[in-house]
């Protein structure tokens, strides 16, 4: 079905006219409605005042000639709708300008070179923003909007870079692929917006930056060096605040590592505690315990012997992480600690099984039959005391208790990440049961109790803003505290003022790391894969 109706007619049924509906406040004047089943064609003419010329801005006064132009709008009742505008040229009469005609502009529906009416434009400028390029092409296909992938992304434009620095900047890295390439993230502290975005995350850049944009007063930043030399280089007049949360984690990763060598005390008194309840029946030893062969665990073994082996050769840290492509802060936790603690603590990273709450009972019954337990009737005896799943499962344990793959029954003792919790979150939202574990904990090791004691001094220095007490605490912690607590007051010590003004200015770090979680959604979004003009433009974009 196809046909014409002129804009008169349909102006006469309803209430309002044709170009109310359809071009609301623009000037022009619609002649006719032509439509098919798929596509609705309005014919309509300019008909505003003669505009100024774009080179000169003198108004015009004599036209040339007309023609008419097609332009793409926004879907009406399911149908795809043209727009055939009439519009007019005219000349310019003013001798010292270069042009001698020009075409008008319709304003809020035409510009320059475009096939489309500015209303669809912020369509798809909104699709684009939001999906990106292949999704937001199938969005539009289902919309009736005719727009390919290349032509969304050509609609987002990055935002000027103002020339002048804010006051108060935040810097932060980012990953574009994680363990491989970085950026570097710029906002603005004070108004919670990304200024720019750098494509690496090295001194040089950052000061060429920051040269080229002055007025910053104070930086906030993370633990990294890189940052510290691009501001004494570039920036020497600006504070730099070193940010709470990382010193925080620096300070959390300093007491798990404390918990970790001192495990063989907590082992010593739960055993001690163990031996001094009424005896058990004689058990058959179990096999000695070895690690299973999981594949986290093969990669920390594998990792560790290269690190070493490029220590030994004198590789520098920076080189050894381009070289195995990893952090360097994970490199020097390689160089650093014991392949044991190591191993321990990757395998404490397994997620704990359905079987866990049943193995300590399973372990009893494998030693009490000397090891000839079958799977059947262990099986039945856990699925009284509650275990819901396989049969299989319980013959696995059984199998690997034979092979010597399995823990031994041990007696409970907390593993180092969560004596870290309870150590660094606040004594008043700790439960009961939390704060006589962490008791224990403290009677079994005097260098943990000192740990404790430490931390909760500085994150009260953090809390509170007593950044005038940090030396003290860095005295202190390097005259009796543990190695790894002694290391951070160390490490402190070489970043003194950023930290001290960390622990005394209100300015933080957290709206960064927001943009950086921002960064990773987007990526998500389809920007993974993207260029770094496009995923800089999408990032400064402001939503």
């Amino acid at each position: 079905m196809c046909g014409n109706v002129p804009a008169g007619h349909l102006s006469a049924v309803g209430v309002c006219s044709l170009e109310d509906v359809l071009f609301p406040e623009i000037d022009v004047r619609s002649e006719r409605v032509d439509f098919t089943a798929d596509v609705l064609v309005v014919v309509a003419v300019a008909c505003g005042p003669a505009p100024r010329c774009p080179g000169c801005r003198a108004r015009a006064r004599r036209i040339h000639s007309s023609y008419e132009r097609g332009l793409a709008e926004r879907p009406l009742t399911g149908k795809r709708l043209r727009v055939r505008l009439r519009v007019r040229q005219f000349f310019c009469d003013r001798a010292s300008c270069r042009r001698l005609t020009f075409v008008e502009q319709v304003s809020g529906l035409s510009e320059r070179y475009r096939r489309s009416s500015l209303g669809l434009k912020k369509w798809l400028h909104a699709v684009a923003v939001e999906l990106g390029g292949r999704p937001g092409e199938r969005l539009c296909r289902k919309m009736h909007l005719a727009a390919g992938r290349s032509r969304l992304l050509e609609l987002l434009e990055s935002p000027p870079v103002p020339e002048r620095a804010p006051r108060a900047l935040g810097a932060d890295e980012f990953a574009f692929r994680k363990g491989c390439t970085y950026g570097t993230a710029l906002v603005d502290v004070e108004a919670g917006q990304v200024v720019d975005v750098l494509p690496d995350r090295t001194s040089e850049t950052f000061a060429d930056w920051l040269r080229d944009h002055s007025g910053v007063e104070v930086i906030c930043r993370d633990r990294s060096s890189a940052y510290t030399r691009s501001v004494k280089e570039a920036a020497p007049h600006a504070l730099e605040e070193a940010d709470h949360w990382h010193l925080l984690q620096n300070l959390a990763a300093a007491v798990e590592k404390t918990c970790h060598q001192h495990r063989a005390c907590l082992r010593k008194h739960a055993d001690e505690k163990t031996g001094s309840t009424p005896a058990a029946p004689p058990l058959m030893e179990l096999p000695l315990h070895e690690l299973p062969r999981t594949q986290i665990i093969e990669r920390t073994r594998h990792r560790h012997a290269d690190v070493q082996r490029l220590v030994a050769a004198g590789w520098t840290i920076s080189a050894i992480a381009r070289r195995l492509n990893l952090d360097r802060k994970t490199v020097r936790r390689f160089r650093d600690t014991d392949l044991v603690q190591l191993l321990a603590s990757a395998n404490e990273r397994r997620p704990a099984g359905v079987l866990e709450p049943f193995k300590p009972y399973l372990d009893t019954r494998f030693t009490e039959s000397q090891g000839q337990a079958s799977g059947s009737r262990p099986f039945l005896e856990v699925r009284e005391r509650g275990y819901r799943r396989s049969r299989q499962v319980v013959r696995k344990h059984l199998a690997a208790l034979r092979a010597s793959n399995a823990e031994p029954v041990r007696a409970d003792i907390p593993n180092p990440r969560k004596i870290t919790g309870w150590i660094t979150r606040p004594r008043e939202s700790l439960t009961d049961q939390q704060e006589e574990r962490l008791l224990e904990v403290q009677l079994a090791c005097p260098d943990i109790t000192r740990a404790c004691d430490l931390t909760r001094a500085f994150t009260d220095l953090v809390r509170n803003r007593r950044g005038s007490f940090l030396l003290e605490w860095i005295r202190q912690a390097e005259q009796d505290a543990p190695k790894p607590m002694s290391g951070f007051a160390s490490f402190l010590r070489q970043d003194l003022d950023a930290v001290t003004a960390g622990l005394t200015l209100h300015w933080s770090s957290g709206v960064v790391e927001g943009h950086v979680n921002r960064v990773k959604t987007l990526k998500r979004a389809m920007y993974g894969r993207a260029p770094f003009r496009l995923l800089r433009t999408r990032i400064l974009i402001r939503e």
